[in-house]
């Protein structure tokens, strides 16, 4: 009886991964690059919060404005992009695609880009800057 070539399994390949690039750069550097990007960028009513002691999610919230979907889009992608140049490691974004309200999470550092209106809505900057009712326990 002949024999079959049979192929033996293949046994499976390693993977090499990167070394993460993470606390290479400090919540400042981070938060100095967001605040150029926004300035270069014409962003409005640019406000820093800083969350240190405040929250163990970040050290530091910018929260900025974009004249409309497409000018909040562009913001972001700009800011990404400087961000990964600077070698600041793994960026998580939420809601580029829609451009209402875009979060950028490098991080020690979060950016909220928004639209007027869904900026107006949320008032993000008080509810962390303490000057909300919900912080202070009041209904």
């Amino acid at each position: 009886m002949p024999e079959e070539n049979k192929e033996l399994p293949k046994a499976p390949t390693k993977r090499v991964r990167k070394p993460k690039k993470t606390g290479l750069i400090s919540a400042n550097l981070l938060s100095e690059i967001i605040a150029k990007s926004l300035d270069e960028d014409q962003a409005e009513d640019v406000i820093t919060v800083d969350l240190a002691g405040k929250s163990s999610i970040a050290d530091i919230m910018i929260v900025a404005s974009g004249r409309s979907g497409r000018h909040v889009s562009a913001l972001a992608d700009h800011i990404i992009s400087k961000l990964k140049d600077a070698g600041a490691g793994k960026i998580r974004v939420e809601g580029l695609t829609n451009a209402d309200w875009v979060l950028i999470d490098a991080g020690d550092v979060i950016a909220h880009i928004f639209k007027p209106e869904v900026r107006q809505f949320y008032s993000l900057e008080r509810i962390w800057s303490g000057e909300s009712k919900h912080l202070a326990g009041n209904t």
